[in-house]
């Protein structure tokens, strides 16, 4: 029977409403309040917990935890973030951000357990700015990010960070608010943390790298930096990967031992040659060699970028084929605590799909088969021993950063890891793999838990830890405009 036109209209209509009302319903659902405090949103996950030691943490808003008052610092300085075009130290010209009229922003140096202050002052960021201590367990109110634990600094404010030197390592600072464009347009800088008595490296060089309009820099210079060494020299070599892909390292001219990542020293390390080693976005390795007689060694920072130690020319040598595995580099050594018995087991699943984002189509990240804000807000009391399982089958890598803690490698796809404790903040997790990591639930506050492809979560790719009794009186949003990243 052949169906009139009226019916066949009737049909038609049927059928889209049919198709376009779950869309719009979705769409509709996917939509952000113009504020909102991060701490109302996503899944809470409490994370099985498994026992109560009663070391829960007093009831208390994050931007209460600070440095006591009446500290005087020892290390005192102002930082002042600009919109401008500028003149990297290579001499070439670019459109972004600065700190104190440099892109990188100044080194800042301390001694391990001195008191540093920062004074953040925006002259003219316009979408305002923030300082994140990336890889230092600052207290909860020091950590930079905006509308979580501070409002973003307009044009005009400023804010004061204070935070005790208590680790040994490389760091660097960054803004994190609206951190994909801020970061990769200039606001950032390194932070050096030594030990308050010796032995110190007869060289200590820093060999920060970052793209500018796409070409790498080392130090703000394009492709190459020197740094003066003699023969016989210990050097160390601070790398910091601010970019936001994982970068492949290695060393031509004399062997090398990787000394430390994410700012803690490795167990036992020895020498290797013709090894590369993997800096993952976001994170540090420092190298540590002794200058052979020929005068000249090359620290290769990608095929496109190089620091030379000494004064002698060096040959850069192809990528070697084989890249050293921390699973089961240096010798193994006491972590400080029991990972077997732990408080809270956590799952971080990264995928992808598609779907709404605040209302923008497209092909999400997932954090536990949730689209933001649909994400963990992984629980937890002071005290605890916390394990978490990260698994990635979303198609690309993600280099995942855990703020305010470190968090030791127990395992990758199954195989323990049999060397020097490996603790990361910044660990770069492959397609089709899993790690288990674990960590002490032992600075108080609300912390992200992102992918430091920082593009990847400015679209979804963020969850967080909170502890027990700490509240949040910020909004993502609102009048300051907070969107850290």
């Amino acid at each position: 029977m052949r169906l009139s036109r009226r019916a066949k209209t009737l049909t038609a209509v049927a059928t889209a409403v049919a198709v376009l009302a779950p869309v719009a319903w979705f769409w509709q659902a996917s939509l952000l309040p113009d504020a909102f405090s991060i701490a109302d949103m996503g899944r809470h996950d409490p994370g099985g917990r498994q026992h109560d030691h009663g070391a829960s943490t007093a009831p208390q808003a994050v931007d209460a935890l600070t440095v006591p008052d009446g500290l005087e610092a020892d290390v005192k300085t102002t930082l002042t973030a600009e919109q401008h075009e500028f003149t990297l130290a290579s001499g070439r010209s670019v459109d972004g951000y600065t700190l104190n009229g440099t892109s990188p922003g100044p080194a800042i140096r301390a001694e391990q357990g001195q008191l540093i202050e920062v004074t953040l002052v925006n002259e003219s960021v316009p979408g305002g700015v923030t300082l994140h201590w990336h890889g230092v367990d600052v207290p909860g109110a020091m950590d930079g990010a905006a509308g979580i634990t501070q409002d973003a600094v307009g044009v005009g404010g400023e804010f004061v960070y204070r935070f005790f030197a208590d680790q040994v390592g490389t760091f660097w600072y960054h803004s994190h608010q609206i951190s994909h464009e801020q970061v990769l347009e200039g606001l950032l800088g390194p932070l050096v943390i030594t030990p308050a008595a010796g032995p110190h490296p007869d060289v200590d060089a820093l060999a920060l790298v970052h793209l500018y309009d796409g070409r790498r820099t080392v130090n703000g210079r394009d492709g190459e930096d020197r740094v003066a060494a003699a023969p016989g020299d210990t050097v160390r070599v601070r790398v910091v990967n601010t970019d936001f892909g994982a970068m492949p390292v290695w060393v031509d001219g004399a062997p090398f031992r990787l000394a430390a990542v994410d700012g803690t020293d490795l167990h036992e390390p020895t020498e290797i040659e013709g090894i590369a080693v993997t800096v993952a976005a976001g994170g540090r390795d420092d190298l540590e060699f002794t200058m052979p007689e020929s005068g000249a060694v090359r620290v290769n920072l990608s095929a496109s970028g190089a620091l030379i130690v000494g004064g002698g020319p060096v040959e850069a040598s192809p990528i070697p084929e084989k890249t050293l595995d921390l699973l089961h580099y240096g010798s193994s050594a006491p972590i400080g605590f029991d990972p077997g018995d732990a408080d809270r087991a956590f799952e971080y699943g990264i995928g992808r799909r598609p779907g709404f984002l605040d209302g923008k189509p497209g092909f999400w990240w997932t954090v536990n088969g949730g689209m933001y804000p649909d994400v963990p807000m992984f629980s937890v009391a002071y005290g605890d021993v916390v394990r978490m399982r990260i698994s990635n089958d979303s198609g690309e890598a993600h280099p995942m950063h855990l703020h305010g803690h470190h968090a030791v490698v127990l395992s990758r796809d199954g195989v323990a890891a049999t060397g020097s404790p490996w603790w990361v903040d910044s660990l770069e997790v492959e397609n089709g793999e899993t790690y288990e990591i674990a960590f002490e639930a032992d600075n108080p506050g609300i912390w992200m838990d992102h992918c430091h492809n920082l593009p990847h979560a400015a679209q979804g790719l963020v969850a967080h830890l909170v502890y027990e009794g700490i509240t949040e009186p910020f909004d993502i949003g609102g009048p300051a405009g907070n969107d850290p990243e």
